[in-house]
């Protein structure tokens, strides 16, 4: 495919990005062009993200006609650290910056890895996963530069695989499709999607797994994710499933039309609470295979999954610790709606009594709290008589 380029302004496309990560990238860049004649480009998110209209943290700079030697003598000058010095990479404040390269996969594992220089830049972004992270701009000349067709495909909102072989050497980038079609609301090119069925996820750590799960949990468009947890064989292979049609579409509904109603505090938790509630999968197990840390199991599988009656009762039931607002189900109309008429959106249930009163009664120690809860869920058993849907 031959080379692509289209003009953008420096002022543009620095217009969007925070000042202070801006000024590092005119020193990088000024010190690499004065001191050493060398050409830098801003390659990967950050151009992608500039085009789709977002705001990015995700800034990479790659460096080209300087020899090593000189690379890491900049970087010293800089003051920045060496933290993938086998891949020639360097973070400077919230910048990576690293020479051109192409990788070649010699064992097993994401660190499997033998890396090399590559001598020009189609042959260095030749090593990246999607044609959208493979855009490269040129902040001297103003333009972007697109050696596989990148620039269409974000017009179209695709995700394409930009080298079928370099591509399956990262099994990684299964579970990154998944998470970009969850962010941006893209659709995975039929070719990709078959490539992507043929790749195993058993060298990837808990870790890494996790995080690009964790990326879908808090995306815009859930639904898309759901869609390719499945299409692209990461539910079979990790939690043994598959779903029915009816289960799918029911599924993906949800999650589509209660995205609005995700509170921040608990936004990345619903997801992973619809989905193992929806289908009947043990909470536990699947937190367990994604490598999820302790908060999710105590948010997720800890908790009252949503009964297919939702009465004052069992709202008032959740309630008896902490508000709803803490409810990992509260996205549901009818909880929010029964919270708020019990005035327990922010407070917890209180039973309609207290421990004083019954320690006036003459109940202390164990007893007390014996008779605390037998009060609180003989009121919350009466609830529905008084509490009836409007």
């Amino acid at each position: 495919m031959p080379l692509q380029t289209r003009a953008l302004s420096s002022t543009d496309f620095f217009r969007k990005v925070p000042a202070d990560i801006a000024a590092d990238i005119h020193t990088v860049i000024q010190l690499l062009k004065s001191v050493y004649r060398a050409k830098s480009y801003i390659v990967g998110g950050a151009v992608r993200d500039y085009l789709l209209g977002r705001c990015s943290m995700d800034f990479d700079i790659e460096c080209y006609d300087i020899t090593r030697e000189d690379f890491e003598k900049a970087m010293g000058e800089l003051g920045a650290e060496g933290v993938g010095r086998s891949f020639f990479v360097y973070k400077y404040h919230h910048l990576d910056i690293a020479l051109p390269r192409f990788e070649k996969k010699v064992a097993k594992g994401h660190r499997g890895f033998e890396v090399s220089l590559a001598t020009d830049a189609r042959e260095a972004s030749k090593r990246r996963d999607f044609t959208v992270n493979a855009l490269m701009y040129d902040p001297e000349r103003g333009e972007i530069l697109d050696h596989w067709g990148g620039l269409q495909d974000l017009d179209d909102r695709l995700l394409r695989a930009v080298d079928r072989n370099s591509f399956v050497e990262d099994s990684l980038r299964v579970l990154r499709a998944m998470q970009f079609t969850a962010r941006f609301g893209f659709r995975v090119e039929e070719e990709s999607c078959r490539l992507c069925r043929t790749i195993s996820l058993d060298d990837l750590p808990k870790e890494r797994i996790f995080s690009e799960f964790e990326k879908m949990f808090r995306s815009d468009y859930p639904h898309y994710g759901l869609y390719y947890l499945f299409a692209l064989g990461i539910a079979r292979q990790l939690f043994g499933i598959d779903v029915e049609r009816i289960s799918f579409v029911k599924l993906a509904k949800e999650l589509a039309t209660k995205r609005e109603s995700f509170l921040e505090s608990l936004l990345p938790y619903y997801f992973p609470y619809i989905f193992s509630s929806s289908l009947g999968i043990d909470a536990n197990e699947m937190l367990e295979k994604i490598g999820a840390p302790g908060v999710y199991f105590k948010t997720i599988a800890n908790v009252p999954r949503l009964p297919e009656t939702i009465d004052c009762a069992f709202v008032a039931g959740v309630a008896k610790k902490e508000g709803i607002e803490s409810y990992v189900g509260n996205y549901h109309p009818r909880v929010r709606a029964l919270a708020e008429r019990l005035d327990i959106w922010e407070h917890p249930f209180d039973g309609g009594v207290t421990p004083t009163a019954l320690m006036a009664e003459g109940y202390e120690g164990k007893a007390l709290g014996e008779e605390l809860e037998r009060r609180r869920v003989e009121r919350i058993g009466g609830l529905n008589e008084d509490c009836t849907e409007s």
